[in-house]
């Protein structure tokens, strides 16, 4: 993970330091962490088994492995165990940009990319036209980055340190400089188990899926992303005609991507530690637009985009050169052991 991240930081420099680079339209304006972030998607909160704080009823609640009063965790030093008392809330601790200019930055409103870069990675929106206009095989691209931001560990009064992560604000991954993300036949490579799914008796099952992810989607079906459509392949193609709803799709497949290859983990599957999830708990992430128009609820993954996209890609949202380049916060399930130390 360390190396990944520093051979991201290396990689935007270079970019921003090459000379004659000409900067790609990208603008916007800094994410405010008190305004931009839905505070009340944090609920449900747990303590000891016992529900604290209420959730939206709109969002279903997430199976929980702290429904116990007490909890006991393995540790590497005598004795070898610790005590605790069981908690539960969800965190908003990470972003993820999707966008149509490669090496545009809607958290910070700026662009490290030049045109340079988009001769060679695209971004983009495309149709295929048929007769009368319609059409045809449209399909959604975008480059992706993910932030890791715990907007959570500023609110250390609620929980003890335990179940906070205690990180800085830094950008863990972008895929432009990923020749997986951009290739469905390659990626088809480090993902044999796509061709179990591509057929339609597997296809006919994201029905369900697409149903429960206006609640909770269900997890077992992993391979489905609701209404969204198809999990696999692990790539920022994704075969739908509708924009916003393609780039949340978008996001979401690079929540799985990483933690197929490990990169990160899910804190809310068990309250010890955070566990690596090469098949992702789905019902674990919420997902909440934060540019270019942001919105004042998160959603499961999944959930279909009629119910919270209206206006949320506008041609012109504040200034020219926002449109299509979205920034979603992240929210996930997180469990712990309080030992009270």
């Amino acid at each position: 993970m360390r190396s990944v991240k520093y051979t991201t930081l290396t990689v935007l420099l270079v970019l921003v330091l090459s000379p004659g680079n000409a900067f790609a339209v990208c603008k916007g304006s800094s994410l405010n962490p008190v305004d931009d972030v839905c505070w009340e998607c944090i609920f449900p909160i747990k303590i000891g088994g016992m529900t604290i704080i209420e959730g939206d009823s709109k969002n279903g609640e997430a199976p929980s492995s702290a429904d116990a009063s007490v909890c006991v965790c393995p540790i590497p030093v005598m004795p070898y165990v610790r005590y605790g008392i069981t908690a539960s809330l969800w965190e908003p601790a990470r972003m993820i940009e999707t966008v149509k200019d490669p090496y545009c930055f809607p958290a910070i409103g700026s662009s490290v990319g030049g045109s340079g870069a988009k001769g060679f990675l695209r971004g983009t929106h495309s149709h295929v036209q048929g007769k009368g206009g319609e059409a045809q095989d449209a399909s959604v691209f975008a480059q992706a980055h993910w932030w890791i931001m715990p907007f959570w560990s500023v609110m250390e009064a609620l929980i003890d340190y335990e179940c906070l992560e205690v990180a800085g604000v830094d950008v863990g991954y972008i895929t432009e400089v990923d020749p997986y993300w951009q290739d469905d036949e390659m990626t088809a490579i480090f993902q044999p188990e796509a061709l179990l799914f591509a057929n339609p008796v597997a296809q006919l099952a994201c029905m369900a899926d697409a149903v429960a992810s206006q609640y909770l989607p269900l997890s077992p079906l992993f391979w489905c992303m609701g209404s969204w459509g198809s999990a696999y392949p692990l790539t920022g193609h994704i075969n739908d005609n509708d924009y916003v709803q393609g780039n949340a799709a978008v996001a979401g497949r690079l929540i799985y991507k990483l933690g197929r290859e490990g990169v990160i983990c899910d804190p809310g599957v068990w309250y010890c530690f955070c566990v690596p999830t090469p098949i992702w708990v789905k019902h674990n992430y919420r997902i909440q637009i934060a540019r270019p128009t942001g919105d004042f609820m998160c959603h499961p993954l999944g959930r279909s985009g009629m119910v919270w996209e209206y206006l949320k890609n506008p041609p012109y949202a504040g200034e020219k050169g926002t449109e299509g380049n979205f920034l979603w916060i992240i929210t996930r399930k997180r469990d712990c052991c309080m030992s009270g130390d």
